[in-house]
């Protein structure tokens, strides 16, 4: 029996899975590591961290899973983008790692930004504006303080790219991870020459670009030495982790919306051709989907505002610390709207729909009835508006919006996700794989070593929902007053004029 492999680079772990044809996960390893934070605004990792976390998941799967290795067909990879790594031409990495937490070329970037102006940007590359995140002002960064890494590197590389070289020996990167570089162009999936020439470097310097679901190579001899698998094993491009994610979803044509909360929120929908906002305030990148691309809003504070009112005040009355199922139990005492208690959860700044980095959190309207279950309900119910307002930005660029596929750590909660179906007035749908940038990965795997015949025939057999959540029309009714009490309240306090 065929099996696929899914590799998961995420910021902070390495997960690795095996999946059947029919989307079932076999077996799972996740693999910690902890970033280095030199200073405040350096964020490194040596590169053997991530391949020595890929080998120990490797052999732990094979190990659960009881597989040949001549078993699995193919593998892909999802991964974070941004993280930057520069190879030499024996393959040696020159330097640690630059994460794309890294805000390190914060001046690089001002410069950038002053040569091409953010429309054309925008316009370019899909990006609403120039970031110290992105790998062209990492390698301006480089050039200018590390001369000597900038002028031996023979590939600047992101950490997906870099993984499928050790895996294969094959340098290569694909759309999706090359999206955020800021040297991409969107339309014509190819380098940006002028912004290669001001960042000082040649085409020659960057992969060769394969589609998503395009096989690279297969894995090598040392790498099968390694890793113990086998080298018939082909190795396919993969994609970012939000694409991936999305096709893991079944997010695969324009009406269906896929919504992470975790510590962030982060909403992709895809699009059929490169959207744009007129006022820049949403990326457009491309999809893993053949011809397809896709919107990301995204918001830099979320279910991060309950790990906090945890940590801070959630100790019961018998003094206890309680987790996240005794808070949403906790939460669900309380009606909907809270009991005129209003929270805004935008503990760090705005991103999306209003970029503004001087916002933060607030409760509103607290009087002596209120609990700690009004303010746990509250907070609850404010990162679902703001969910909503994403959703509102995205209908107001022409965006259809008919359900909502939800991820991350909030989709563990039932309640949670009913609250999101009755303020967003949709269906949310709760994939039955709750990996689903391990599953999406595991699918373009699959496509690349034609076990499936296309994408959409392996949404088919391995994408399927476990529970649909559908609006309760009392609680509706509720939502939208509370909900526009949301937007005047962030409005009187930060000046947005919202829709």
């Amino acid at each position: 029996m065929e099996h696929i492999l899914s590799i998961d680079v995420g910021t902070t772990s390495v997960k690795v899975g095996i999946f059947g044809i029919d989307g079932r996960l076999k077996a799972i390893s996740t693999q910690e590591y902890s970033l280095l934070t030199p200073s405040s605004n350096m964020v490194e990792l040596p590169a053997d961290i991530y391949w020595e976390a890929l080998k120990k998941g490797i052999r732990e799967v094979l190990k659960e899973s009881k597989l040949h290795p001549e078993s699995i067909v193919a593998l892909s990879i999802s991964s974070q983008g941004e993280s930057l790594v520069c190879i030499d031409k024996k393959g040696k990495v020159l330097r640690n790692i630059i994460v794309w937490l890294d805000n390190r070329a914060i001046a690089e970037s001002s410069e950038i930004d002053k040569r091409f102006p953010k429309e054309i940007l925008y316009k370019v590359t899909g990006l609403p504006e120039m970031s110290p995140m992105w790998p062209a002002s990492k390698i301006l960064w480089l050039k200018k303080n590390e001369p000597d890494v900038f002028n031996h590197t023979f590939k600047f590389l992101i950490i997906k790219d870099y993984i499928i070289w050790k895996l294969t020996g094959k340098i290569s990167t694909e759309p999706t991870i090359s999206s955020s570089t800021a040297y991409l162009r969107l339309k014509e999936m190819n380098w940006w020459d002028e912004m290669l020439d001001f960042i000082g470097i040649k085409e020659d310097k960057l992969p060769p670009i394969f589609s998503s679901y395009e096989t690279v190579g297969s894995i090598s001899s040392d790498a099968s030495r390694e890793l113990g698998l086998s080298r018939k094993t082909k190795v396919i491009a993969g994609s970012m982790d939000q694409m991936a994610a999305a096709l893991g979803a079944g997010n695969i044509e324009p009406g269906v919306i896929t919504e992470s909360t975790g510590t962030a929120l982060a909403v992709v929908a895809c699009v059929d051709k490169p959207t744009f906002d007129p006022q820049r305030r949403i990326p457009c990148a491309p999809h893993c989907v053949p011809g397809k691309f896709v919107l990301m809003p995204y918001s830099e504070t979320s279910g991060i505002v309950l790990r906090w009112f945890r940590d801070t005040f959630g100790t019961n009355d018998k003094g206890r610390k309680e987790n996240y199922d005794a808070l949403m139990k906790l939460a669900k005492t309380v009606p909907a709207g809270s009991e005129g208690l209003l929270a805004l959860p935008h503990f760090t700044g705005t991103f999306c729909p209003d970029f503004n980095p001087e916002a933060r959190g607030a409760f509103i309207g607290i009087s002596f009835n209120h609990k700690r279950a009004h303010f746990v309900r509250a907070l609850v119910e404010s990162v679902s508006f703001m969910l909503n307002e994403n959703i509102e930005l995205l209908k107001d660029l022409g965006i259809k919006v008919e359900r909502v596929k939800s991820l991350g750590g909030a989709a563990k909660s039932d309640f949670w996700l009913q609250i999101k179906s009755d303020v967003l007035n949709l269906p949310v749908d709760l994939p039955k794989c709750s990996e689903a940038a391990s599953l999406g990965a595991a699918i373009l795997a699959g496509v690349g070593a034609k076990v499936y015949k296309s994408v959409d025939d392996a949404v088919k057999i391995a994408v399927s929902t476990k529970k649909t959540f559908v609006p309760n029309p009392k609680n509706v009714a509720v939502y939208q007053e509370v909900y526009q009490n949301y937007l005047d309240l962030y409005q009187k306090l930060y000046g947005k004029i919202s829709s």
